[in-house]
Formats: structure tokens, C-alpha cells, sequence
């Protein structure tokens, strides 16, 4: 009898030990940020977090961090596969750098190496706003992932790019839908990464250095997106690049289309009131609209010879 009230008594105290210590190492599929709320609670729907940043360390590989109301919740460095779901309510990032340090803080780091307990490696960010308020160093920074996409993104007033993609991974993608980049000292967009495949859908990169600068080993599609009032170039492909564009308008740029050895080719297109329509070679399919540019520069060539309206190949 009394040995069994020994066995009783330890298996309780290993209980209660466990009890006590299994929280410290659980995390959740699903938290949630508050514009009041705590970074020492834990994260959830009644108890929310306040920062993006004091949310993700509560959060297991490839959950998703939700909004509970309008905040401003700080930049954030993410390592592991997450999802940022800001949906249907204002959600922003201040990424603007001390006076003394102008160009300093970056809003969003996406550095995702490789684990064998995170096999997607991917991120995704919906509905956040990213300032650099004039001296923010870059909005988002993309060091590694296998997969990025930013949906309803606004990213705007840094000294540097809106969005930089440098991964050296191979095989990536980054997906950009329905965003608005502007304003920034660099590129809008610059995609840099080895061998990575873009897609942008109703994208506007407008007031940057570069609307989008497309490095070599790198493919671009682009649909129903806008390429204005950019410094230099509103869209630019290095050797070795290749770049769609459809549906798309670029305008009032120094230079509308340049491609610097790239393979650049553009359908169903406005290219208007640049000061130079085109640097370098494209190839058009004959159903774009180049008007108002103060100087054509390198005239596009034919995707191949002309064909009927009806049936067109």
C-alpha cells in the first residue's frame, strides 16, 4: 500500500511538472496583434500581442499572425515560414530611423534559411502599410525564402528600395499583387535575386529611382500594373533578364522600357510621355499604344510577321 501511494505521488508531481513547463515551449498556429495590446501575454484572440515582432516568437512555423484592429506594429525580422493577414483593417509598419542615423531600420526583414522542420519557406503578407516616413532604409528586405508573396501592400519613403529581393537560393519566388511602391530613393522593386521568377498583378511603382530593376537570371510576368514618374528607368532588365509585360501602362518616366541586353517583350500596353520611350532592344506584339514620348529611342521589333485580326497567333 505504501509503495503505491509512492507511485501515486510521483506520477503527480511529474504531472504538474510538466503542466507547468509545456506552455514555455508551445507555440500557436494562430495569434493576434492589438493596438492595445501586450507583448508579454500570449498572443491570443482575448490576450493579443502588439507588436508583429513580440507575436512571431509565439507563433509555430507556418501559422498566421492576424489584426484584431488598426495599429502601428512595428518593424519585424522573420525567420521561419508566416503569414501576416492584416485584412480589413488599417495595419501599418513605421520604419523611419533615428535623426541622427537617417536610413538605418528596415521595415520588414524576410530571412528564412533552410530547416528540415520548415520545408515551404514561405511568407506571406496581406494588408500592411510600410513607411519609411523620408528615412527608413528599405521597406522589405528579402534575404532567403523559397516563397514570398505580398498581397495589398503599400510601401513608401524609404532611402533605399521599396522591396529588395537579394536572395541567393535559386528557385524563388516573389508574388506582388494589388500594391502600391512609391516614393523611395531606390528602385521601386529590384529584383536581384538568382534566379528568381516574378510575378507582379496591379502593381503601381511610381516616384522611385527605378520603377522595377529586373537583374539577370531573373523572369518577370506583369500584368494590369503602372510604371510612372520614375527617375530613371520604369522598367529596366539587365543581360541575362527576361521580362512579359501586358496590360500595363509606363509613363512620364526618364526612360520608359530599357533593357540593357535583357529579353524584354510587351503586349497590349500604353508607353506615353517619357522622355525616351525605349534603351535597348524589346520586342512588341503589335497591339500596344506608344504616343507622346519625347524621343521613341530604339524602336521594338515585331514578335514575328503580321497576322490577321481574327485567329491571331
Amino acid at each position: 500500500m505504501q509503495n503505491y501511494k509512492s507511485f501515486g505521488a510521483a506520477i503527480a508531481v511529474a504531472s504538474a511538472l510538466f503542466a507547468f513547463s509545456a506552455p514555455a515551449h508551445a507555440q500557436a498556429t494562430r495569434t493576434w496583434v492589438s493596438g492595445v495590446g501586450n507583448d508579454a501575454d500570449p498572443c491570443s484572440r482575448t490576450a493579443p500581442c502588439k507588436t508583429f515582432a513580440g507575436a512571431i516568437s509565439k507563433t509555430a512555423i507556418a501559422g498566421i499572425i492576424n489584426c484584431i484592429d488598426s495599429g502601428a506594429y512595428g518593424a519585424v525580422t522573420i525567420t521561419k515560414s508566416i503569414t501576416i493577414d492584416c485584412h480589413d483593417v488599417f495595419a501599418s509598419i513605421l520604419n523611419a530611423s533615428p535623426q541622427d542615423q537617417p536610413g538605418t531600420t528596415t521595415g520588414v526583414i524576410i530571412n528564412v534559411g533552410t530547416d528540415p522542420k520548415d520545408p515551404l519557406r514561405t511568407v506571406r503578407l496581406r494588408n500592411i502599410d510600410i513607411s519609411g516616413a523620408g528615412s527608413g532604409n528599405v521597406g522589405i528586405s528579402i534575404m532567403a525564402a523559397s516563397a514570398v508573396i505580398l498581397e495589398d501592400i503599400e510601401v513608401t519613403g524609404n532611402m533605399k528600395q521599396g522591396i529588395n529581393d537579394t536572395r541567393t537560393d535559386g528557385n524563388t519566388m516573389l508574388t506582388v499583387r494589388n500594391t502600391v511602391i512609391a516614393n523611395n530613393g531606390g528602385s521601386g522593386i529590384t529584383a536581384a535575386a538568382q534566379m528568381n521568377t516574378l510575378v507582379l498583378d496591379n502593381v503601381q511603382s511610381n516616384k522611385n529611382d527605378y520603377g522595377l530593376a529586373l537583374a539577370k537570371t531573373n523572369t518577370a510576368t506583369i500584368a494590369r500594373s503602372v510604371f510612372s514618374n520614375n527617375k530613371n528607368a520604369g522598367i529596366e532588365a539587365d543581360s541575362g533578364g527576361q521580362l512579359m509585360l501586358d496590360a500595363s501602362v509606363v509613363s512620364y518616366n526618364s526612360i520608359g522600357i530599357s533593357a540593357s541586353g535583357g529579353a524584354v517583350a510587351f503586349a497590349n500596353s500604353d508607353i506615353a510621355f517619357n522622355a525616351t520611350a525605349f534603351s535597348g532592344a524589346t520586342t512588341t506584339f503589335g497591339n500596344n499604344r506608344i504616343f507622346g514620348n519625347a524621343g521613341l529611342g530604339m524602336a521594338p521589333a515585331p514578335a514575328g510577321a503580321s497576322a490577321p485580326a481574327l485567329g491571331q497567333q
